[in-house]
């Protein structure tokens, strides 16, 4: 029997299995998986009633609400494509996917409404403007109705499976841009699917899990869970933007047992002043994205809240959990310290992937932890390709081998550690330094609270390691101190040339992801005043 795959079916599992138990809650408001269901069957209805066709793009600019989640099931069920938006990029880059999409209603949140204003005539494609709060101000040009008023033009009516296309694309992510141009991402109905029981087959206890969505649901580590959670009929807490006391008080009052950040997230947390004031006991599982742990943090993290704590890693272009370092059947640990290690690692694969680490002639390295080679992978949870964009389509794939641009190394338990981007790797005198590891050193100083390091220009050897280093508060830690530290833990030509302190946070996209292009570019245009440790 053939039954099309697509998400559509974990809405239906949750409606049918879940009716009565609450599932979303956001803010003030909580729904029964039924009142969910049937709200995201009315917004289908009603987005047909408005003119959107299959295959239509309908963006989101918000942040982690009800209505966004719902959007991830109201519009597939409509036969057209969700397209969440980073709420961080500027009006020019909105601007530029927007029309690059073709997007044909936008909804957002009244938050936003000064920016639609600029969008709105730059962005001609646009058909209908909804603002997802509960009415149109008065005064409110940027909106053409609220999202109440379109849902009350639906009805709710059960979706007949047999008429998806598992092929078909189902959501579009354009990628945070911390590496480039931004990209649309095409992910289709079956790779969703496929994705989510991969996901699900990982969760530990469903029937009692309360998911904390503390990443943007906009970006590939916040809606990989969701699905998933949908599926199992987990209680899901929609976190509207991350405020540290905020999420440490949801997790008391819900009992939030699984959480997903992003290292600078985990590391904010465990430097909030209220971490004590809070009972976190109920949490059984933190997952660590978006950006490569350490082992220090992974520590640090499972002191603080003492429960599991491990790394995952993928892309948008892997729908996006690719692999992770949850406990793998059969491998024991050899201690504290070789637990933390490989916690902090890439991990292995998900179910349904395939991931060597190559030579440019695609042959694997050694399985040593020495050898370098890019991550290439195929399988269920690879995308359909760059929207509109072929050519860059064909220049990451070798066959049905997607390169990810991430050089790592691989043990025989098909562990993988990342050392960096391949973008991101420092040449200096010819050797090659991992950016990611004199990161992780300088991380594991007690006073260190942020750090990025990157290859700035230098005469005699051609690019230097810099690092960009906030101190925690009231640290008083120099260059020289630093520099100390390091030289009992890094070669010395990984050594950074360069120490820069800096009072003001890193930048950052739209998930807490450093943007390190931004610092580089800064030392390559030599507009960076520089300190020399």
């Amino acid at each position: 029997m053939f039954v099309p795959l697509t998400p559509i079916r974990c809405l239906h599992r949750a409606v049918d299995l879940f009716p009565n138990k609450i599932g979303i809650v956001s803010g003030t408001r909580q729904f029964t998986y039924r009142q969910f269901g049937e709200r995201c069957e009315r917004l289908a209805s009603a987005l047909c009633k408005h003119g959107v066709q299959p295959g239509d793009r309908v963006a989101y600019l918000s942040f982690n609400t009800h209505q966004l989640l719902e959007g991830y099931y109201g519009v597939v069920l409509a036969h057209a494509i969700v397209m969440p938006l980073n709420v961080r990029l500027s009006p020019v880059e909105l601007e530029n996917i927007l029309n690059h999409s073709g997007a044909r209603m936008l909804l957002f949140e009244n938050d936003f409404a000064p920016l639609v204003e600029q969008l709105k005539p730059v962005c001609p494609g646009i058909q209908r403007f909804v603002t997802l709060d509960e009415q149109v101000p008065a005064a409110d040009l940027a909106a053409d109705l609220s999202y109440e008023e379109l849902l009350d033009q639906g009805h709710a009516e059960r979706a007949d499976i047999s008429s998806f296309d598992e092929n078909a694309i189902a959501e579009l992510f354009y990628t945070s841009g911390s590496t480039g141009e931004p990209k649309g991402v095409m992910l289709a109905n079956r790779t969703l699917y496929l994705h989510a029981l991969a996901v699900g087959s990982i969760y530990r206890e469903p029937e009692t899990t309360v998911d904390l969505h503390t990443i943007p649901l906009f970006h590939a580590n916040g809606w990989g869970r969701p699905q998933a959670s949908t599926m199992l009929g987990t209680k899901q807490i929609m976190v509207r933007r991350f405020d540290p006391p905020a999420v440490l008080r949801l997790i008391q009052e819900h009992g939030a047992t699984d959480m997903a950040l992003v290292p600078t997230m985990a590391n904010a947390l465990l430097n909030c002043p209220d971490l004590a004031a809070h009972a976190v006991s109920s949490l059984r599982n933190i997952v660590l994205g978006g950006a490569a742990s350490s082992p220090e943090l992974i520590e640090r993290m499972e002191n603080a809240f003492h429960c599991d704590v491990y790394a995952g890693y993928g892309l948008t272009e892997t729908a996006p959990l690719l692999s992770c370092a949850a406990p793998k059947p059969g491998l024991t640990y050899a201690s504290d310290a070789d637990r933390y290690r490989r916690r902090a690692m890439a991990g292995w694969p998900m179910w349904g992937m395939e991931v060597r680490v190559v030579d440019t002639e695609m042959n694997d390295v050694p399985r040593d932890m020495q050898t370098s080679g890019e991550i290439v992978t195929r399988g269920d949870h690879v995308m359909e390709g760059y929207f509109r964009e072929p050519a860059m389509t064909a220049s990451v794939m070798t066959g049905l081998w997607f390169h990810t641009g991430d050089m790592a190394v691989w043990d025989e338990e098909s562990f993988i550690q990342i050392i960096d981007r391949k973008k991101e790797i420092i040449i200096s005198g010819g050797e090659n330094i991992s950016s990611l590891e004199v990161e992780k050193t300088i991380f594991a100083h007690p006073e260190v609270f942020e750090c990025a390091v990157v290859a700035a220009p230098d005469e005699t050897w051609g690019e230097v390691p810099a690092a960009i280093v906030v101190r925690k508060p009231g640290s008083a830690l120099t260059s020289e101190d630093l520099l100390a530290f390091l030289k009992m833990r890094l070669g010395k030509f990984k050594l950074p040339r360069i120490i820069i302190f800096s009072s003001e946070p890193l930048p950052k996209t739209g998930t807490g992801k450093i943007r390190k292009l931004v610092l580089r570019e800064q030392f390559w245009q030599g507009k960076e005043k520089r300190v020399q440790g």
